[in-house]
């Protein structure tokens, strides 16, 4: 593991390299549906919610689209609390 990767915790034993982040979703859209089930197609979907109720839609750069149980608030709230941890471990 490279020093610049950081990763967040999705819950259920899965992290997430947070650099490879495109975007959040909730999955209660028309279109967010139609990224699942394309990517399900496509055999790019990595699903992390450990048979829970689909909270989030994280679309990553390479393309790839994981569906998590955690509330996109929640996954936001840990990916900035990572960067806070890390400037408090840099400080002299």
């Amino acid at each position: 593991m490279t020093p610049d990767k950081k990763f967040t915790h999705l819950g259920f034993n899965n992290w997430i390299d947070t650099s490879k982040i495109a975007t959040l979703q909730t999955p209660n859209s028309a279109p967010a549906l139609r990224t699942i089930h394309a990517a399900r197609n496509a055999g790019t979907l990595i699903d992390v919610t450990n048979g829970r109720k689909t909270k989030t839609v994280i679309v990553l750069t390479s393309g790839q689209v994981v569906v998590s149980a955690l509330a996109p608030d929640t996954i936001i709230g840990r990916v900035e609390g990572t960067a806070e941890q890390e400037k408090e471990a840099f400080k002299c």
